[in-house]
């Protein structure tokens, strides 16, 4: 005779915003992902690159803003079972930004493999992405000293990939480039 498995917890938003404040975690389709804290060169990565796309957009005086993590992001408005945590969120559309973060889509989102979470950012976090109808998606992968670039048309992402030696444009404006070997790592 077998016995039916348990059926597993399915979380809501209200379950991630209750976790204690020194938990960082994502919820994704009802399940909960902790995180660990980040390695001092996922750190620099994410200051060189936070600094480098602040600085555009202040000197632009555009309407997109920069918010690195933690910073939650509901992708989707009517899904109570998905925030997400990304590295680096643009969001150029002010009425996407609330008091908890961001409801829908950022413009951007960069991630910063850590080496545990690198099918989580490959391959989950690809899919919701574009699901959600992200424009720009980097993985930018400090081991291998590789970047990914994902850029929405229309309904796939076409993909780039680059080295931490190239100059890399973003998609999502007409002038800016990153240039990854100022980041001297």
């Amino acid at each position: 005779m077998s016995e039916a498995l348990a059926p597993a917890n399915i979380y809501t938003e209200e379950d991630y915003y209750n976790l204690p404040e020194n938990v960082r975690a994502e919820l994704i389709d009802g399940q909960i992902y902790y995180m660990s804290a980040p390695s001092r060169i996922h750190q620099e990565i994410l200051m060189f690159l936070s600094k480098t796309i602040a600085n555009y957009i202040d000197s632009k005086d555009g309407p997109c803003k920069i918010y690195p993590a933690p910073f939650s992001v509901k992708l989707f408005e009517d899904d109570n079972k998905t925030v997400v945590e990304p590295d680096i969120s643009v969001i150029c559309d002010p009425n996407k930004l609330t008091d908890q973060g961001c409801t829908g889509a950022p413009d951007w989102i960069t991630e910063i493999i850590s080496p545990g979470t690198s099918s989580h950012d490959y391959v989950r976090k690809l899919n919701l992405y574009t699901n959600a109808g992200v424009k720009e998606y980097w993985i930018v992968d400090p081991l291998s000293k590789k970047i990914f670039v994902y850029h929405l048309k229309e309904t796939d992402f076409k993909a780039d990939s680059y080295t931490f030696q190239d100059k890399i444009k973003v998609n999502i404006y007409d002038d800016l480039w990153i240039d990854f070997a100022e980041l001297r790592l």
